[in-house]
C-alpha cells in the first residue's frame, strides 16, 4: 500500500491529541514530522503535549519547536477548553527529550518536504503561524507540497469571537498568507466539526477499546469543546477524516479570504459560497458531513490503536 507522506502542525489540545491517535495508527499515512505551535496553550506546554502522545503510542516521529506568538497580534490561548496543561485529564509520564529536533519547525518542514521523493501534504490543526513563515521563508516549497489541509475557519459563525474561528483568530495575518498562497487549500472548518460528534455512548466504548481509548475517555472528561452529554465536538480529527474518507463531507471550490481590519469581525473567514466578490477560487471548503459516517470512521479508526 502505498502511504502519503504528511507533516502534522499543531498545537495539542485534547481533540489535537485525538487526531494524532488516528492519524500515528493509520496505515494510509506516512506521518514524517510533528511541528508545533503556541496556540491552545504555550509553546512550551503543546510541545511537551506533543511528546507526551509520542511517548504513550510508542511512536518515533520526530518533532520540531515552531512559532511561540503570532506573526503580529498579541497571543491568545484556549487554556478554558483544554485545561491549563493543554490536556488536562489524564497522567502522562514525563516523556524524553530525544524526539526533539534542534532546528526551528519551519526548516525542519523545507528539509524533510525537499527531501521527499512525493509531495508532502501538510495537515494544520493549529494556528497557521509556521506554515505561512515556511512559505514565505522558502517559496521554492511550494513545488513539493501536495496540499495543505486545514481545520479552519468557518462559514457561518464563530467559537473566538461572533465570526472567528480560534485557529485563525489566533494568527489571521498568517491565515490570510496561506490562503493568498496559490497552492490547494483545503479547509475543515468549524461548522463541520459542530456535527462531527462524539456521545457519551461512545466514550464509553472507547473507555475499554484499548489502551488510547482509555486515555481518550479520561481526557474527555475535562474537554470543554461540547459536553459528555450533548457531544463531544471532534474538530481536529475531522482534518484527518478529510484525508482518509473525503467521501463523508460535501466539498464546494470557492474563494476564501480573512478579514484582518474588522473592529468585530477580525479572524473572520470570508467564504464565498455565491460569488458577490468576483474572485477565482484558492480553496475547497468543507460545507457539511455525514455524521454517521464520522461516527463509525471515527470508532473503527480508534479501535486500530493500541
Amino acid at each position: 500500500m502505498t502511504t502519503r507522506p504528511i507533516i502534522i502542525d499543531t498545537d495539542p489540545g485534547i481533540d489535537d491529541a485525538v487526531a494524532l491517535a488516528i492519524a500515528l495508527y493509520s496505515e494510509q499515512l506516512d506521518v514524517r514530522l510533528i511541528t508545533t505551535v503556541a496556540g491552545n496553550v504555550s509553546l512550551e506546554k503543546v510541545t511537551k503535549n506533543a511528546l507526551r502522545l509520542l511517548e504513550f503510542f510508542g511512536k518515533d516521529v520526530p518533532v520540531a519547536l515552531g512559532a511561540a506568538r503570532p506573526l503580529i497580534k498579541a497571543p491568545i490561548d484556549a487554556s478554558d477548553i483544554h485545561g491549563s496543561t493543554g490536556m488536562d485529564g489524564f497522567d502522562f509520564k514525563e516523556p524524553t527529550q530525544d524526539r526533539v529536533l534542534k532546528e526551528h519547525a519551519v526548516n525542519a518542514m523545507y528539509r524533510v518536504i525537499m527531501a521527499s521523493e512525493q509531495p508532502t501534504t501538510l495537515v494544520p490543526i493549529g494556528p497557521l503561524t509556521n506554515i505561512a513563515l515556511l512559505l514565505t521563508m522558502y517559496p521554492d516549497v511550494k513545488e513539493k507540497i501536495d496540499e495543505i489541509v486545514l481545520m479552519g475557519g468557518s462559514t457561518t459563525r464563530g467559537n473566538m469571537g461572533v465570526m472567528s474561528e480560534f485557529n485563525i483568530a489566533a494568527d489571521p495575518e498568517a491565515a490570510k498568507i496561506v490562503f493568498q498562497s496559490n497552492l490547494p487549500v483545503v479547509m475543515v472548518g468549524l461548522d463541520v466539526g459542530w456535527k462531527a460528534l462524539v456521545y457519551p455512548e461512545d466514550s464509553e466504548q472507547l473507555k475499554g477499546m484499548n489502551q488510547t481509548g482509555g486515555m481518550i475517555y479520561q481526557l474527555f472528561q475535562k474537554y470543554r469543546g461540547g459536553s459528555m452529554k450533548t457531544g463531544l465536538k471532534m474538530y481536529d480529527s475531522c482534518a484527518i477524516a478529510y484525508l482518509l474518507k473525503p467521501e463523508m463531507f460535501q466539498v464546494v471550490e470557492t474563494f476564501v479570504d480573512v478579514e484582518l481590519n474588522g473592529s468585530m469581525t477580525a479572524g473572520c473567514t470570508v467564504v464565498d459560497l455565491r460569488g458577490y466578490l468576483k474572485q477565482p477560487s484558492n480553496a475547497k471548503v468543507c460545507v457539511d458531513i455525514d455524521p454517521d459516517m464520522f461516527k463509525q470512521w471515527f470508532m473503527e479508526s480508534l479501535g486500530k490503536c493500541n
